[in-house]
């Protein structure tokens, strides 16, 4: 198939639509802090938008995607995108690897995700990592973890031909990133006692909502843009991401809402994005009737994480590790029990799959299915943990991972004030000729 002009545009939508999620997830996460590390919250945000493009243009996507070796894709195949062409397909080993789009389009798209996927660790060691090691580790992050997974799942490595799926990220980008931020915490430790007349509430809520928009529409781009084409395909995945994170969304809030005698905004918010994250693994491989039931796991299942890692004492402070890791992983194991049945996978029978078929000869629902996505899952959060303790453990002794325990985190590691402190109003600074007169 030659490039097809319409999916082209798509997905080159999709790919903004997916770059803006970064800066959305720094709104975000950037409201639920102190107003004293907003502005480290936010750098270590959106610092992957250069730090991780860089090293996705000269090798890592080359690992991802390039020719298969023992660990992950080869880095020459690819190396500085050469053998990427703009006006062609991706071609890998003399053969298409991904049809319809420019190749270059193809790398571009991918590279939005792999740029997301370590700033929402961050939520989780909120006040609790300096700047400088948290650039380090998010390089060494990507080579070790993200590279070795997207290439074993989406790059045809041994996880895809064991016959394994992940359709937006439920296993690349939410597991790897959720049980790895779940480790970290092992590392960090718990954030220092507040100090007298210190919060430890969200300083901007309505910052929570306004990043909760912005992912909430670049997510169309995430789980949709992963069809690769203007589709069927692309449609049911932006549809299902809709109501699975609808009905999260609901949920969450009624349960808080029972619990506090109040519904709270910022649980709302937080609703959503886990209905979001669980369905992605599953977005473009099941029915309608199949996000719901996602959305109403994400609410119920991810809600009792986040207060059990809680009661096990991990200072998880924006809830990552049960919100993405864990809505990440329920997704990808509940996959194999939701996509559409084995008729929709006719194989060499020569039969065709019915029209009703979400994405017909992919993915169906059996025990053994259900089986193969849930060691996939357990190997991709074990790996996850043991390689980022291991990793930061290093680290620290290398460069110290957390700043002092007083004053404030902003000011210590940017130089820089969300807010600057307020100003009495005294009539000395009001010119007589503005005064208000009576």
């Amino acid at each position: 198939m030659a490039v097809d002009p319409a999916s082209t545009a798509f997905i080159l939508v999709c790919m903004a639509l997916v770059q803006l999620m970064t800066p959305g997830l720094a709104f975000f996460y950037g409201g639920l802090v102190n107003e004293n590390s907003v502005l480290t919250m936010m750098g270590q945000c959106m610092v992957p938008m250069g730090v991780i493009s860089i090293l996705w243009y000269v090798v890592l996507f080359s690992l991802c995607f390039g020719e298969s070796l023992v660990f992950f894709g080869n880095p020459a195949t690819y190396f500085f995108t050469m053998n990427v062409n703009t006006n062609e397909a991706l071609v890998r080993e003399g053969e298409i690897f991904v049809d319809g789009i420019p190749g270059t389009l193809f790398m571009a798209y991918q590279g939005m995700f792999a740029v997301i996927t370590p700033a929402l660790m961050t939520g989780a060691f909120a006040n609790r990592f300096r700047f400088k090691p948290y650039v380090i580790f998010i390089v060494a992050w990507m080579i070790l973890i993200y590279a070795p997974f997207c290439h074993w799942v989406w790059g045809g490595g041994w996880m895809a031909e064991w016959g394994v799926w992940d359709f937006a990220g439920g296993i690349v980008v939410h597991i790897t990133a959720g049980f790895s931020a779940l480790a970290s915490l092992l590392v960090v430790g718990k954030r220092a006692a507040p100090t007298e007349g210190e919060s430890t509430d969200p300083h901007n809520i309505p910052f929570v909502a306004l990043g909760t928009a912005l992912l909430w529409f670049g997510w169309f781009g995430f789980n949709g843009g992963s069809a690769l084409g203007s589709s069927g395909v692309a449609v049911v995945a932006a549809v299902n991401s809709e109501i699975a994170a609808s009905v999260a969304l609901l949920i969450w809030l009624c349960i808080d809402w029972v619990r506090f005698g109040r519904p709270k905004l910022v649980g709302l918010c937080v609703g959503a994005i886990a209905g979001l994250a669980t369905v992605t693994p599953a977005a473009g491989f099941i029915q309608p009737w199949g996000a719901f039931v996602l959305g109403i796991c994400a609410s119920v299942l991810c809600y009792i994480c986040c207060e059990k890692a809680r009661w096990l004492g991990f200072d998880d402070a924006l809830d990552v590790w049960g919100v993405h890791g864990m809505g990440g992983f329920i997704g990808t194991v509940l996959l194999g029990a939701l996509a559409d049945p084995a008729e929709c996978a006719p194989g060499d029978s020569g039969a065709t799959a019915p029209t009703w078929c979400v994405n017909p000869d992919t993915i169906t629902r059996s025990p053994e299915q259900f089986g193969k996505q849930l060691i996939a899952a357990v190997f991709c959060a074990s790996y996850s943990m043991v390689v980022t303790f291991a990793m930061l453990k290093a680290l620290d002794l290398v460069v110290p991972l957390k700043p002092p325990a007083e004053g404030s985190l902003d000011q210590h590691e940017h130089g820089e004030q969300a807010y600057s402190p307020n100003k009495a109003y005294t009539m000395e600074n009001q010119s007589p000729e503005k005064e208000t007169k009576v």
